[in-house]
This record gives C-alpha cells, sequence and structure tokens, in this order.
C-alpha cells in the first residue's frame, strides 16, 4: 500500500509539474499568423515600455466623428482579424477604433503573460493619447480575458467607460468551473484578478454576456457587473455562447458601446 501510494503520489506531483511548465501554453492561443491590412483600416506599430512593435489597425470613423476612440483588448484566442468585423461596426457608428495584438499574437515578437498583456494595453492607450484622443474620451472595450486587461488598465488610467464582454471573476474562477479536480489558484502564475480590480474603477461600466456562454459562466459575469461601483448597463444575450456571432460582433454589443458613449 505504501508503494502504491507512492507511485500514486509520484504521478500526480509529476503531473502538476507539467501543468506549472505549460500553463501559459493552455491560457494563450494565439493565431501567430501575420495579420494584413483591415478594410477601411490603416496598419500602425504600438511601441510598449519594454522594446517590442506591436501591430495594430486604426479604424477610422465612418460618417459624423463623435471625438471618442474605443480601445479593443482582445481574448485569448486568434488574432485582430477576427475582430474586424466589430471594429467596422462601431466606426460606422462614429467612433474612430484602435484594434491591435499582444505580443505573441498576430506576427508579433515576444510571449505572452499578464505583466506583457499589461504593458501591452498601455502602449495601445499612449497611441491614442499621441493620436489625440485623452482617457476620458475613450472606451475601453475588453473581450473574456481582454476585459481583465483593460480593467487592469482602468485603475490607473481611467476611461471615458469600460465595456467589458464575457467578463470572468478571476482567472482561478474559471479554472475551476473546467478543472475542478485541480489546484487551480496555486498553479496560476497569472492571476486577472478582475471583479477584484474592477471595485476601484470609478468610471461607467457596461457588462455585456450570453446566457449560454460555455467558456465563462453566465453568472461570473453577473458577479463582475456586482462589482462595479458605477454599472449603467447589463446586457444579457439569451442563449448565446461564447465565440457566438451575437457575442462577437452583434447589435447588443454595438448598442452597449453607442450607449456608455453617449454619455460620455
Amino acid at each position: 500500500m505504501v508503494r502504491v501510494a507512492l507511485v500514486v503520489g509520484s504521478v500526480v506531483l509529476l503531473l502538476l509539474a507539467v501543468l506549472w511548465g505549460c500553463q501559459r501554453q493552455l491560457i494563450y492561443l494565439p493565431d501567430t499568423s501575420a495579420v494584413p491590412v483591415g478594410v477601411g483600416a490603416k496598419n500602425v506599430v504600438l511601441a510598449t515600455s519594454d522594446g517590442l512593435q506591436l501591430g495594430a489597425w486604426l479604424v477610422p470613423p465612418r460618417g459624423p466623428d463623435s471625438g471618442v476612440a474605443v480601445l479593443m483588448a482582445n481574448g485569448n484566442g486568434g488574432n485582430r482579424a477576427g475582430r474586424g468585423p466589430l471594429a467596422q461596426a462601431l466606426a460606422a457608428e462614429g467612433l474612430t477604433v484602435l484594434l491591435f495584438d499582444y505580443r505573441g499574437y498576430g506576427g508579433n515578437e515576444g510571449s505572452p503573460s499578464e505583466r506583457g498583456l499589461a504593458r501591452d494595453v498601455r502602449a495601445a492607450q499612449q497611441y491614442l493619447v499621441e493620436y489625440g484622443v485623452p482617457p476620458e474620451r475613450t472606451v475601453y472595450f475588453g473581450e473574456s480575458l481582454g476585459a481583465a486587461v483593460v480593467t487592469e488598465l482602468a485603475t490607473s488610467v481611467e476611461p471615458g467607460g469600460l465595456v467589458l464582454r464575457s467578463p470572468f471573476v478571476d482567472l482561478a474562477s474559471v479554472g475551476r468551473a473546467h478543472y475542478p479536480f485541480l489546484p487551480v489558484e496555486l498553479l496560476l502564475r497569472d492571476k486577472f484578478l478582475l471583479a477584484e480590480q474592477l471595485a476601484g474603477v470609478k468610471a461607467p461600466v457596461a457588462v455585456v454576456y450570453g446566457s449560454g456562454d460555455s467558456v465563462v459562466p453566465a453568472e461570473q459575469s453577473r458577479a463582475v457587473a456586482e462589482a462595479a461601483p458605477t454599472l449603467k448597463h447589463l446586457v444579457e444575450i439569451p442563449g448565446a455562447d461564447h465565440n457566438d456571432a451575437a457575442l462577437v460582433h452583434g447589435p447588443e454589443v454595438v448598442a452597449a458601446v453607442v450607449r456608455l458613449v453617449e454619455q460620455l
């Protein structure tokens, strides 16, 4: 029995060691291919504080210019090309849109991490300032993991508004929902404490989520909304899963951004 226990214990420790070493490959799922110029977009380059050059699209407004910009932070998969339809829909509402790829995504150098993504989103925000859009005329839009990225940014550079699409409470909470048999919180290097950080953000917030989300449970997005000191809108899209078109670039998502912009 002692020998069996030692073998089982060794296997468990080996598994945990593998998960510790490979966790970022499980969290970040980039499309690393280079991204061509988007339709109606201008290719721009963002300079991070640690010396990386990140590819991005600047999508100008179509029609009357609202004078407001949307800084879009992607989720953990793909690259900015998959978010092009949402950027175009927002531009059609008179908004300037900056859509960028994190380090390790879309042909960019580097490897993603929580600290690295924080540097990347700050490079995007600084680009907008240099472009002539101050933080109070900027709406941060974060998709899933990107919701945590822009919330962390908002704790130091407060925006005019914050739109969180399919946000989670923190990364450990999502991990526990999918891997209840693992000590996820102890294993994680990257924490992304979204709800905890949101509690200190005074900017108006809108939360959009799908009731059928199989990646980020709907109750987590509702808990994030409850943590927002200045919640303006809570939008549930009935039956929508995490990557359904209705949540990726649907009219309810666009309307949530526009409503928040109208309050600036």
